[in-house]
């Protein structure tokens, strides 16, 4: 059965002391906002909204919420002209109903925003030079041609200079709702400048055959479905073991609060397990998807799905019974749409749990007593839709301390068309005649470490063989812990030959034997790095050069990749914070870990993917004296049958 809760609504203002000073901004402090902005002799109703969220306030905000003190909450706002280039850049006092600082950034752009996309579509699909392209190509329903507006990065081409642009790419839909990505219209496109509303070129490299065998995966195209399983129901009957008083969550041990904006989405803030802080902010930061493709327009293929769309906006509204099972709590989010208004996303993050297996086990053969504890996890998930793909993101929390970030990607391929039976070189054909191009998933997750409080270092631990003269038996490895004292020595590459990891220890906080309590993070799904770094693609991506940047904390530098991420120039990202080269030892720190998902294309990623996976985990490692699940309670699911009808207990 499913059940669902919504969260306690937070309360409404510009400023109310009953409010965790971490949660995301409301709908009326938006409102306010906008307001505010608009009214202002500097700005006024021409400006238009990129994004408006919560500037995260001081850490000692949480000493004074709980001490029950008001907390002043300030909002980052960005906006820019419609007619016009340059990026605004305001912080706004919400208690004080001002903008209190503001910067102008005039080469900048702004992301692409969603309320843009079907315009985009709709100045392609009637430019005439596309309208001839098309032709030449069989086609004459231009509402038949499906346009996805990507970003166009920066490659120095005539014409493009300074300009707010998409560089797209177009599909055939043969009928109503029937998958497009089947058909697409190979070496043709389009560049717009979004700012202008017009297509300033029409790139036509050739005509390459659309494939046009029907593909679909939606339900109403099928006439017929595999024998359906048995019935798997989530059952709670006494309700769901977390407690959620707005946006602030305990479950087990384990208390934060989860936020989200809209480059972001979801992130989670002041992780404490037992109400010690391990983690101060944990986001996934930045987002790139490198094509591995020369050929025709697809070289241009290189986009920030964070920092040039954001995946805020582009959150789905869940599914009760669908998206998530068991007893749910949702999250509903307000964020702002580019013209002043708000945007409202119903059931954008789940709040569930699950079983997860045996949290641990033993079996004494002397004496045949066997001791074993099932261990249960919280899951905090969300999913947005990028065009073709979704990326479901997945904050896992267990009873033994562990935190493990899941990203699930599915969704469709990116499909190109090519001669059937010869796929390009990097390529794969997944149907006759329709290709899937080599390419990569690269993320960021930014994590604010607090380990047992401020003050943490960063420790790298490698495994080697011991020398022959001391290892007569050959048998002999053992472990090397360094501590890395500065942001350049903390640029690192994972290394499966040693074992590699790191730890982030806190040097004043010892436990029962002496040690630094500390939390490990293993590089478990690291990427190769393909892009040369000096090319306009790789210029741009240089937080994928490393696995592992650690950098002192500034609430300033938040973006792998960089701020402004549309057309940018690659400055602005984490390999220039961490140039700067500060000591972080026994200080604030930020990890920056690099991992994803290689992607060769196969047949059975279309019509639509599987489920592809990356991750990391964040583990306890001497942080606690002994297994922290050593006081789960033993239990017995009595809900549990044999399958031939009997319960566990024999009735």
């Amino acid at each position: 059965m499913d059940d669902l809760l919504h969260a306690t609504p937070g309360v409404m203002g510009m400023s109310t002391a009953l409010r965790h000073p971490l949660a995301p901004l409301t709908a009326d402090e938006i409102r306010s906002v906008m307001a505010l902005v608009h009214a202002s002799p500097d700005f006024g109703p021409k400006f238009l909204f990129e994004t408006i969220e919560l500037k995260d306030p001081p850490r000692a905000a949480l000493d004074d919420y709980t001490a029950g003190k008001s907390t002043p909450r300030e909002a980052r706002v960005n906006v820019f002209l419609g007619d016009a280039p340059g990026v605004w850049k305001l912080s706004v006092s919400l208690a004080d109903g001002a903008i209190i600082s503001k910067a102008f950034f005039q080469t900048k752009k702004p992301m692409i925003q969603l309320e843009q996309f079907m315009q985009i579509e709709a100045v392609v699909q009637a430019h005439p030079d596309f309208i001839a392209a098309c032709a030449k190509r069989g086609i004459t329903d231009m509402s038949m041609v499906c346009v996805d507006p990507w970003s166009a990065g920066n490659f120095g081409f005539a014409g493009e200079e300074g300009g707010y642009l998409s560089h797209t790419f177009s599909w055939l839909r043969l009928r109503k709702d029937e998958n497009f990505y089947a058909h697409p219209i190979e070496g043709l496109n389009a560049v717009v400048d979004i700012k202008a509303g017009k297509v300033i070129r029409v790139d036509d490299y050739g005509i390459t055959p659309i494939p046009m065998t029907e593909i679909n995966y939606e339900a109403q195209f099928r006439t017929e479905f595999r024998k359906a399983l048995k019935p798997l129901d989530i059952i709670q009957p006494e309700g769901a073991s977390f407690e959620l008083n707005g946006n602030a969550i305990t479950w087990d041990k384990w208390s934060m609060v989860i936020g989200f904006n809209a480059r972001e989405g979801l992130t989670l803030h002041d992780i404490r397990y037992d109400n010690r802080p391990i983690v101060n902010r944990a986001s996934l930061a930045e987002m790139v998807v490198p094509y591995g493709v020369p050929e025709n327009g697809h070289f241009r293929k290189n986009v920030f799905d964070i920092g040039e769309y954001g995946l805020g906006k582009l959150t789905n509204s869940l599914t009760l019974g669908c998206d998530c099972l068991g007893h749910i709590a949702y999250l509903d989010v307000d964020l702002n749409t580019m013209t002043g208004d708000i945007f409202h996303i119903d059931k954008a993050i789940c709040i569930h749990e699950e079983d997860n297996g045996i949290l641990w086990k033993h079996w004494d053969f002397r004496t045949e007593r066997t001791e074993l504890r099932r261990g249960r996890k919280l899951v905090i998930s969300s999913i947005a839709t990028v065009g073709n793909y979704e990326y479901a993101s997945y904050w896992y929390f267990d009873q033994a301390g562990m935190i493990e970030f899941e990203m699930k990607a599915t969704g469709i391929i990116n499909t190109s068309a090519c001669e059937p039976g010869k796929p390009s070189k990097y390529g794969v054909e997944v149907a006759p005649g329709l290709q899937g191009h080599i390419h990569q998933h690269a993320f960021c997750a930014r994590l604010e470490m607090a380990v047992d409080g401020p003050g943490n270092s960063f420790v790298e631990c490698n495994s080697y063989a011991e020398e022959d003269d001391k290892n007569p038996y050959g048998n002999a490895f053992y472990q090397v812990e360094t501590v890395l004292k500065t942001e350049q020595a903390a640029a690192r590459k994972a290394n499966p030959d040693s074992q590699r990891y790191w730890k982030v220890i806190n040097p004043n906080k010892l436990n029962h034997v002496g040690k630094p309590v500390g939390y490990k993070i293993y590089p478990q799904d690291v990427l190769a790095h393909f892009l040369k770094p000096n090319s306009p693609s790789g210029v741009r991506s240089s937080f994928m050069e490393n696995h592992m940047w650690v950098t002192k904390f500034d609430p300033e530098e938040r973006y792998a990749a960089g701020e402004f991420m549309n057309h940018s120039d690659g400055s602005g990202g984490v390999k220039e914070f961490a140039a700067q080269d500060r000591n972080i030892e026994n200080a604030d720190l930020v990890l920056w870990h690099v991992f994803g998902v290689h992607h060769q294309p196969r047949p059975e990623d279309f019509p639509v993917q599987p489920c592809i996976t990356a991750g990391f985990k964040l583990m306890p490692v001497g942080f606690f004296d002994q297994n922290p699940g050593n006081d789960v309670a033993p239990s017995i699911n009595k809900a549990s049958k044999l399958a031939n009808g009997s319960s566990c207990c024999g009735t």
